[in-house]
């Protein structure tokens, strides 16, 4: 199910992506190769229009493996983390654990993405097509195998805050919900 979940979402999202990291991307290129979107829907229109509709789409392939990864990494990591943290450590289920277990989860979710965000970033914001095999190549060459890991602490910074407030929210969804339905609490744990 999360896996199915991030596919369709990095699918929906796609558009808005490759909108962003061209706009992004825009000020390090050199005057004449700017794009200068005005503003996001100028962004948009100027892609269709201009490259066509399957503009924007680049990258999807990537973009959704990344959302599979993500999730899936995201969801299976926080319940093996908060599960060890609870077997082999003094620590109740609680905010603490929660917390504890999430921040790893989005270490964990950053590690396994940052190949794919790298070739992500890659594919959407070039002016040409590329296919994969040449980017790998190319990138390879270039920057070694550090590439893979390029971006890691600005994505870290970003997804570690976001994955922790997720689950942080989500326990303490599940909590009420549980307190609201009747069921009662053993030793700090809901039952």
């Amino acid at each position: 199910m999360a896996s199915t979940s991030g596919f369709l979402g990095g699918i929906a999202g796609n558009p808005a992506d490759v909108l962003n990291v061209r706009m992004q991307h825009d000020a390090a290129l050199p005057a004449a190769q700017r794009r200068n979107y005005a503003h996001a829907l100028d962004g948009l229109i100027r892609m269709t229009r201009e490259e066509g509709w399957r503009s924007l789409f680049r990258g999807v392939a990537p973009n959704s493996m990344r959302a599979v990864l993500m999730t899936a990494s995201q969801l299976a990591s926080y319940d093996g983390f908060k599960t060890l943290i609870l077997s082999h450590t003094p620590l109740s289920d609680n905010l603490y654990t929660h917390f504890s277990a999430s921040f790893l989860a989005g270490f964990v979710a950053t590690t396994i993405c940052s190949p794919v965000d790298v070739i992500k970033t890659r594919i959407m914001s070039a002016k040409e097509r590329e296919g994969l095999r040449g980017i790998l190549g190319r990138v390879y060459r270039v920057e070694g195998v550090g590439w893979m890991f390029r971006g890691w602490v600005p994505s870290f910074v970003r997804l570690g805050p976001h994955t922790v407030v997720t689950f942080l929210f989500l326990e303490q969804h599940k909590r009420v919900w549980r307190v609201l339905h009747g069921e009662r609490e053993e030793s700090g744990l809901v039952v």
